[in-house]
């Protein structure tokens, strides 16, 4: 590539950043403003690009708004103690789940397992939409409506994209080091376990990152299934933050709100971040 193309490229790519970067940058400005600074930053002329006196306090103020317990913080952190709960057993149960059923369909020989997997490939065609009633009524009958249950139960059955992730990376195993395993006396678990678990990081960082993400900013199934107060999750919190200080004169808040919800996401992204790619380009490659 010629420093011509490589001027262009990083050119581009720099472009790009900056337009993806700046949503946040806003966010942050504007956590940081006062109100009256805040109610002006909808138009690009009033903006205020560098706040003239930093306001950190409204982070404190923020959190204390969060819910509607009137408890001060204990609304955020009842709040956070359920989103931490719920994205660690989806995140075990994903992981867990997505990789024994993926090792089955890559190492195990039985009759109908293409077609199998064909068919579990094919739900991923249907919508949520198409599920959310027929699954609030089994849930409902089974008398999980308000606990967690709805939301990580179904996880610790697997989702036929890690699944299919999982049995794409198993199948490149060479047979050779699974027989050593056999003849050192582990069954298919003990494979699956001892061996095929620890070669397949990059995959469990995929599937953890896309978990934790989307069970921690998960804002309608906590809408549906958890009904009381003391079950609210952050993204339920911060939609009734919305609804209660949601104008522009408490914009200043609500965007600091916003930003300690999604900060988590941000540091679990950049702290994977390298095993991450990483799974990307072996999907790339082996896929």
């Amino acid at each position: 590539m010629t420093l011509r193309n490589q001027v262009v490229v990083w050119g581009l790519l720099v472009l790009g950043a900056i337009v993806m970067a700046f949503p946040f940058y806003w966010m942050t400005v504007t956590s940081l403003s006062t109100s009256a600074e805040a109610s002006q930053s909808a138009s690009v002329e009033t903006f205020n690009w560098i706040p003239d006196q930093p306001q950190f306090q409204n982070y404190p103020a923020a959190l204390r708004k969060m819910g509607s317990s009137g408890d001060g913080f204990m609304g955020f952190l009842d709040a956070l103690a359920n989103t931490i709960v719920i994205t660690t057993l989806s995140v075990i149960g994903q992981i867990l789940s997505c990789s024994l059923v993926g090792y089955g369909f890559a190492r195990l020989r039985f009759r109908g397992r293409d077609a199998t997997f064909v068919l579990m490939l094919s739900t991923m065609m249907l919508p949520m939409q198409v599920t959310m009633i027929p699954m609030f009524i089994v849930f409902r009958w089974l008398g999980w409506i308000d606990t967690i249950l709805p939301l990580v139960v179904p996880l610790f059955f697997g989702t036929p994209f890690f699944i299919f992730l999982f049995r794409q990376f198993f199948a490149q195993i060479p047979e050779a080091l699974v027989e050593a395993a056999r003849i050192d006396g582990c069954g298919h678990l003990g494979v699956w376990w001892r061996i095929m678990l620890p070669l397949c990081r990059p995959v469990i960082a995929i599937t953890a990152v896309f978990t934790f993400i989307t069970a921690w900013n998960d804002f309608l199934g906590p809408l549906i299934y958890l009904q009381s107060e003391e079950q609210m999750t952050l993204a339920v919190a911060l939609n009734s933050f919305q609804n209660q200080f949601g104008d522009f004169s408490d914009m200043n808040l609500l965007m600091a709100a916003s930003i300690v919800t999604m900060l988590p996401c941000i540091i679990l992204f950049f702290a994977a971040q390298r095993q991450f790619v990483g799974g990307l380009a072996l999907g790339g490659v082996k896929g």
